[in-house]
């Protein structure tokens, strides 16, 4: 019922704004209004949540680490696995970000014949999730040609690049496919593997499916309805600078695909997606493992009334020195 919900929500979504989108006086509303609407929910649901989060206390250094600490100086510490200054964290952040590191060392585990547990490498994963973010990263950087004038070298570089193979007209992007076919990994992952099918939540498929119609919709809009481009960017320009202007030869599949950026954006603040922002502001990641270096006390500590060795020796001294045993001070 998940799964079939998450679907269903999503044909909706697509359905809704393909019919707004063939109604002419809808157009603005769908164009316009929802565009702006969507970015302001993105914008300040996206500092509600960095203000939150950055107002946590961390009273403790709690890094979690997998390498030797920094201790004696004839013991080799690790560096990236266990950091001990700003410039290991930094480096250990890039490698997490980059290149999914803690992710790379990840296993699954599977009962076999006996019963044993066996523990073994999950790094399909790994490529999966590696495949899909930075397929998605060369598809943003790609659309600035639509929202900035003149167009960033960057995104006609990342355009050169994707169409290198120069299949067919117009040109094929090598990250259109990856993109799809990663997609379609993750969610295929989610409904094999019984643990995690388990686990999966409404929300884990809404998310797939919303990415895949968007893909989806991208590439039918640029290889099937030929949605006119100087259009596109027209409405886009317009809308970067402030001054809305609504082309009137847009088609309904733009609309579609819209409209589900649209829903993508305003959910994305409220939605496990914005691990993608959560990573730099977890202490597990971004502070130093300097426990054995320096004293780290909590700032929230009140005074507290102790009753110290010294005093409770001096209230039992007599009892104590009867029993032969031994004190500190005499």
């Amino acid at each position: 019922m998940k799964l079939y919900g998450a679907l269903i929500a999503v044909a909706a979504i697509s359905l809704a704004a393909g019919l707004a989108g063939s109604v002419g006086a809808l157009q603005p509303l769908l164009g316009i209004g929802v565009p702006y609407c969507a970015l302001a929910i993105l914008l300040v649901g996206l500092s509600w949540r960095v203000i939150r989060w950055s107002r946590s206390p961390v009273p403790f250094r709690i890094p979690t680490v997998c390498g030797q600490q920094i201790s004696l100086p004839w013991i080799k510490s690790s560096r990236l696995e266990s950091p001990h200054s700003t410039l290991g964290v930094i480096g250990r952040m890039g490698l997490e970000v980059l290149l999914f590191r803690s992710l790379f060392r990840n296993t699954r585990s599977r009962i076999d014949q006996g019963p044993r547990l066996i523990y073994g490498e999950a790094k399909w994963l790994w490529l999966g999730a590696m495949a899909f973010h930075w397929s998605l990263l060369v598809v943003v950087l790609r659309h600035l040609r639509f929202v900035v004038e003149p167009v960033p070298a960057v995104a006609l570089w990342l355009d050169g690049l994707d169409g290198f193979f120069h299949v067919g007209v117009p040109v094929l992007y090598v990250t259109d496919i990856v993109l799809i076919a990663a997609l379609l990994y993750l969610l295929v992952r989610r409904l094999r593997e019984p643990q995690v099918r388990f686990i999966s939540l409404f929300t884990d498929y809404f998310a797939l499916f919303l990415l895949l119609g968007i893909a989806l919709s991208g590439i039918w809009m640029r290889y099937f309805a030929r949605v006119d481009a100087v259009a596109v960017k027209q409405l886009a320009l317009s809308l970067t600078v402030f001054s809305p202007s609504l082309p009137k030869n847009l088609s309904a599949w733009f609309f579609v695909h819209l409209g589900l950026v649209c829903t993508l954006a305003a959910y994305l603040p409220f939605s496990k997606l914005m691990h993608m922002g959560g990573i730099f502001l977890s202490p597990t990641r971004n502070l130093a493992n300097n426990n054995r270096m320096k004293r780290h006390v909590n700032p929230w500590n009140y005074p507290v009334k102790v009753h110290t060795y010294e005093e409770w020796e001096d209230e039992f001294r007599e009892k104590i020195e009867a029993a032969g045993l031994p004190v500190e001070k005499h």
